[in-house]
């Protein structure tokens, strides 16, 4: 499309629906997410609870996995409440070799079966109604856009990530001229994308502490002359 002349209503949409799908992308990829919400589930006593729209968890989107978790004790008085670590039990296979699921106690770990339409927490074991909470920590929401009028509202350094990788997937519909001048603005194209897209991921990118599990974290050995361990 040269100077001057206006899109068709048809590539115009287009462009709309790829940029929506690249946005549903984004959304599953941590380090392209700016934010993590805290999502608070109250025990009800249930052994499963859904997630998504429509779900006992209400979110835009299902997520498509648990970053982390904790689980809060509501007993003690506010705001000295007691927050304890959950474990992720990131398999099914993993959670098929717990023997007793609906055993009802004190929640340790939690199962996300990212099931469609809506996925599925599974807390081990089961708390009590009433008197916990359960606390996730998912990646927020990248909203699609609904029309092309639509306003975009996200932090500053997303709208050129938005749009120079829109172009590089627009791009690829069209021809591209062998012209040595069209080639090089292309190839300027796709270095502007990739930059911007580790500008996000510099802005973006959270590395927790490193933490061994339990069974792997190697007890000393106890010196019966010295009556030390090590």
């Amino acid at each position: 499309m040269g100077v001057g002349q206006s899109a068709l209503a048809e590539d115009m949409n287009d462009a709309l629906d790829t940029l929506n799908m690249m946005l549903a992308q984004w959304n599953r990829k941590r380090w392209l997410v700016y934010h993590l919400v805290d999502v608070v589930v109250p025990s009800t006593g249930q052994a499963s609870y859904t997630i998504g729209p429509g779900g006992d968890i209400s979110r835009p989107v299902r997520p498509d996995r648990i970053e982390s978790g904790f689980f809060r004790q509501l007993l003690s008085n506010p705001p000295n409440q007691v927050d304890y670590p959950l474990g992720i039990i990131q398999s099914r296979e993993d959670y098929n070799r717990i023997a007793l699921k609906l055993l009802p106690s004190f929640t340790r770990r939690i199962f996300y079966d990212s099931a469609w339409p809506l996925g599925v927490l599974h807390p081990y074991p089961v708390p009590q109604a009433s008197i916990y909470e359960i606390h996730l920590s998912l990646k927020e929401t990248l909203t699609g856009i609904t029309s092309l009028v639509t306003a975009i509202n996200l932090p500053d350094e997303y709208f050129g990530a938005l749009f120079y990788n829109l172009v590089l997937r627009l791009g690829v519909r069209y021809p591209i001229s062998r012209d040595q001048t069209m080639l090089d603005q292309w190839e300027t194209v796709k270095g502007l994308a990739k930059d911007a897209l580790n500008v996000l991921r510099g802005a973006n990118t959270q590395i927790a502490s490193l933490t061994m599990p339990p069974d792997l974290v190697r007890r000393g050995a106890y010196n019966i002359y010295s009556d030390t361990s090590s």
